[in-house]
């Protein structure tokens, strides 16, 4: 594009809406793309125009309007939805539920193009119908097409963004603990995950509640795996006590033990486990107590299908401090992204 006098403009192409404010107005006087004619140069500057940026041919640069169009086109995200451009930018937008994921090494090779800016919300990121997932843009008015080339080259065969979906869960719950099999206290823990799992398709197979006793803990979950159940969760006996036997039992069961323990506060001694595929979740007592935990940062990946690695449970610690808000704002804070 170039600058040039209105005056000089007649027969050139407008490559920006100019707005115009008067008597309770706000609007585009002239659009982009419109041809400027003779008549139009009073009224222009009359809105204060001396000049206006024509486009120019053969300059190998594009709107803005028409970036944001292809860079919404490069990243294709199923479940979501891009809005038409506004003001230069396009907006995703989820149309189901689920976890947002972003190729965050990829995400910094394209901003660090030159015009282009992509902002979104973060990696493993649980979001609601509606939610804003990303928006697009390149920061000029215009910008040559060898940057928008280069972004597409660098996404081709890849997935920048991903919406997953939740699965539905046959889960299977078991309580460990003398105190709470004999009655000594009262369990606190079946209200807490029911209303957890409330918020994910699936149904829960039962509760069983176990005496400190291996063969007990061990047969009750054969028991829920025989029933079809895709999803174990332990809890009571989770800390690294020798009288504490659940991590055992969840080792007899010949499951493989991905991390007793993760970087993060409340819920350090989670326990993350897979027998086959079934994940297994060992649950601290934290959880009873708390309103969020490192419960509530794992289910989201547990219900999408997508198997929790070591390297995302040490990712963790960057963020992994709760800072115990008044009111809990979750997710929207701080806590547990990785």
């Amino acid at each position: 594009m170039k600058k040039i006098r209105v005056e000089d403009a007649v027969g050139m192409t407008l490559c920006h809406d100019i707005t115009a404010m008067r008597d309770g107005f706000k609007g585009a006087a002239f659009r982009r793309g419109h041809v400027i004619t003779a008549e139009d140069i009073e009224p222009l500057l009359d809105l204060g125009k001396r000049t206006v940026f024509v486009w120019e041919e053969h300059a190998g640069e594009i709107h803005e309007e028409d970036c944001a169009l292809r860079l919404a086109a490069m990243v294709p995200v199923e479940g979501a939805a891009y809005t038409d451009p506004s003001e230069g930018k396009v907006v995703l937008r989820a149309q189901r539920r689920g976890m947002f994921r972003v190729d965050t090494q990829l995400l910094h090779a394209i901003n660090a193009i030159g015009d282009i800016t992509i902002c979104t919300l973060p990696d493993h990121y649980p979001v609601e119908e509606g939610a804003r997932l990303a928006s697009m843009r390149i920061v000029p008015l215009v910008t040559k097409e060898t940057q928008i080339l280069e972004a597409e080259a660098l996404c081709r065969g890849k997935k920048l963004l991903e919406l997953l979906p939740y699965q539905p869960r046959k889960v299977g719950v078991i309580i460990t603990g003398s105190e709470v099999y004999s009655g000594r206290i009262k369990d606190k823990f079946e209200p807490v995950v029911r209303a957890k799992l409330a918020h994910y398709p699936g149904e829960i197979l039962g509760v069983t509640i176990c005496d400190d006793d291996l063969t007990m803990i061990e047969d009750t979950a054969r028991k829920y795996l025989a029933q079809g159940a895709d999803f174990l969760i332990f809890t009571g006996g989770m800390s690294v006590d020798p009288d504490d036997l659940t991590p055992t039992a969840i080792r007899n069961l010949g499951a493989r033990i991905i991390s007793h323990g993760v970087p993060a506060q409340p819920g350090n001694m989670t326990l993350v486990a897979y027998l086959d595929s079934v994940p297994i979740l060992g649950v601290p007592g934290a959880a009873i107590s708390l309103p969020t935990t490192m419960f509530d940062v794992l289910l989201p990946q547990i219900y999408t299908g997508l198997p929790l690695t070591k390297e995302d449970l040490i990712r963790l610690g960057d963020g992994g401090l709760c800072q115990m808000c008044k009111v809990c704002h979750f997710p929207n804070c701080t806590f547990g992204k990785y």
